[in-house]
């Protein structure tokens, strides 16, 4: 008596899922998908849906700064007047209300003093993302920064896009601004954040002024060596006064250095 046929049947690169969540090599049953990848491609499905409606504590994100040592932030609002206009109109996610123009001119530093660097955390498509990610990075970042760095208090924004860094780095006059933002989630990330980094902000700048470091989670690229990242783009930036395409990221031997860098599990290591 022979045995039957499996019901699902195996793909021969199952062994390389080991090293990423990419859906790859899930097996078939005839010409479907088996129920389980079936399923968790759903429920993937879903929660990239519910980060991008969720929307951002922006109370327990305040608690969390402050119980790790950091500044409390300003609370600030794009033009956005709800969740349903954020997505259907880009352009005001960019700019601030009136009232939050204001609010930053109490930020302002003194006369002739000026700030190196402005911290932006901004929802952006993602209120997960930053929920999750952004305390830690700054904690790592902020063991990197020398002393004598001045940075901005940090700013929190509601419905907010990457550019809107450009206009509050330009309000409080800062030389650099950082923007931590949720990213849009894929079927296997629902909470990478991404950082960006702009060489003297300002209203009207286009992507090509900033650089970007994606993908960060502890499923992506882990905080400290986000850090490190970050921190070495800042370096530089300040460095050679310039951003974005003229700025070529070499951070990868920087993590060799800290002994963080795990290889490319394609290339072997490095």
């Amino acid at each position: 008596m022979t045995s039957p046929k499996p019901v699902v049947i195996a793909n021969l690169w199952g062994q390389l899922r080991q090293f990423t969540d990419a859906r790859i090599a899930l097996g078939r049953t005839g010409a479907s998908l088996p129920t389980q990848p079936q399923l968790a491609f759903q429920l993937a499905h879903a929660q990239a849906r519910d980060a991008v409606h969720q929307a951002l504590d922006v109370p327990r994100l305040l608690q969390d700064m402050v119980a790790a040592g950091l500044q409390e932030p300003c609370v600030l609002h794009s033009a956005v007047t709800d969740r349903l206009q954020y997505l259907q109109r880009p352009d005001l996610g960019r700019r601030l209300d009136a009232p939050s123009r204001e609010r930053l001119k109490s930020l302002s530093p003194a006369p002739g003093a000026g700030w190196d660097i402005a911290i932006v955390i901004a929802d952006g498509l993602s209120s997960l993302a930053v929920a999750q990610n952004a305390v830690p990075l700054l904690v790592a970042l902020r063991r990197l920064l020398a002393d004598d760095v001045r940075v901005a208090p940090p700013v929190v924004v509601e419905q907010g896009r990457v550019a809107i860094g450009d206009e509050i780095g330009e309000l409080l006059g800062a030389r650099l601004v950082l923007l931590l933002i949720g990213e849009r989630p894929g079927l296997s990330s629902p909470d990478s954040m991404g950082a960006y980094l702009t060489w003297a902000p300002r209203v009207g700048l286009t992507d090509a002024s900033r650089n970007c470091v994606s993908n960060i989670r502890p499923a992506g690229l882990p905080w400290d060596e986000a850090a490190v990242k970050v921190h070495y783009l800042l370096s530089e930036i300040q460095s050679r006064q310039l951003s974005g395409v003229g700025l070529k990221d070499e951070s990868a031997d920087a993590l060799r250095v800290t002994g963080s860098h795990h290889g490319n599990f394609l290339l072997g290591p490095s």
